[in-house]
């Protein structure tokens, strides 16, 4: 067969694994991204987090133990790559005699090793979301906060009724382009048997020996999807410079 018959017979034959692979690369991205955010502000917030004078000792160690235990855990994920940490992650389970195989048996894609791959893609994406949002943190003008706490708003309340929401809002490219990242950087989960979109390419170019035909479909795919995603991001940033966003006069102290 030529390349062009080739690709017709796996659109053919093996479209029902294509689309399995990209509803699990979906899942991978969507949810690691979005779960690796919301976990991504509170490991921020305890990189953050210094001991004031009115402490006691217990507050001082404490906040101190969490801050390195935060920074540690962003320097560790961000230093070594997804693939090894999702081998280590399958290598240790098996030692603490946890079997994803027994995890929701009898399932093709969203199986016991997609729980795994999810596991492992948010908390790789928790580190550089950790980044993300303490860059959109260092961005928000010192005055935001000064004319929140003139108003008498407690310190947890300007965090997260003023400060964060407009971090969030500075950080929206980047987090988009995490997702964007997490798309195509979901396919080296293969390694452990994640059922996603790389995955159930080689195993239909397995079947029929189409390797060329098979990755070329997969790429073109995957080329869609960032085209995709680049498209929504540029819309839900359209739609977020129509809306005012809560801020507060640096001279008034006044919403503005």
């Amino acid at each position: 067969m030529n390349l062009g018959d080739d690709i017709a017979n796996l659109l053919t034959n093996y479209w029902r694994e294509f689309l399995l692979g990209l509803a699990g690369t979906l899942l991978l991205s969507v949810v690691g991204t979005g779960v690796g955010l919301f976990l991504g502000v509170f490991l921020a917030l305890g990189k953050r987090m210094k001991p004031r004078p009115s402490d006691n000792p217990f507050q001082k160690i404490g906040k101190r133990v969490l801050r390195g235990l935060s920074s540690a855990y962003s320097a560790v994920i961000r230093g070594t790559p997804m693939m090894v940490q999702a081998i280590l992650f399958k290598y240790g389970c098996m030692a603490m005699g946890v079997n994803w195989n027994n995890i929701l048996p009898g399932i093709d894609v969203f199986n016991g090793w997609m729980v795994a791959g999810l596991i492992v893609i948010t908390l790789n994406t928790t580190a550089y979301m950790c980044e993300v949002v303490l860059s959109g943190l260092n961005g928000v003008d010192k005055g935001q906060e000064e004319g929140a706490r003139s108003l008498g708003l407690s310190s947890s309340q300007t965090l997260w009724s003023v400060v964060l929401p407009q971090a969030l809002r500075n950080a929206i490219p980047t987090i988009g382009n995490e997702w964007i990242v997490n798309i195509k950087d979901s396919s080296v989960l293969n390694v452990i048997g994640v059922a996603e979109l790389y995955f159930e390419a080689y195993m239909a170019a397995n079947s029929t020996y189409a390797f060329m035909a098979s990755y070329l479909i997969i790429a073109v795919i995957y080329l869609l999807l960032t085209l995709g995603s680049n498209l929504i991001l540029k819309l839900v940033g359209i739609k977020l410079e129509g809306k005012r966003i809560f801020r507060f006069s640096h001279r008034k102290g006044v919403a503005a």
